[in-house]
């Protein structure tokens, strides 16, 4: 799955809430849904993270 972190996220939230709602009636626990809300924003916190990381330049990078 990939989440889009820029614009609109309308499609993406209507996606996660329809997984979410499978996943909850597979699994019977009411609050799945929030717990794919929460593991989704922390992995794009996570990632946008480590591409803000990527733009700065490295300790050895003598071309500067």
């Amino acid at each position: 799955m990939a989440v889009e972190s820029h614009g609109p996220l309308s499609d993406t939230m209507a996606i996660l809430a329809e997984l979410g709602r499978k996943i909850t009636d597979r699994s019977g626990e009411p609050l799945e849904a929030q717990f794919l809300f929460q593991r989704v924003s922390v992995l794009v916190q996570h990632f946008d993270a480590i591409l803000l990381r990527e733009t700065f330049p490295d300790d050895d990078d003598t071309d500067v």
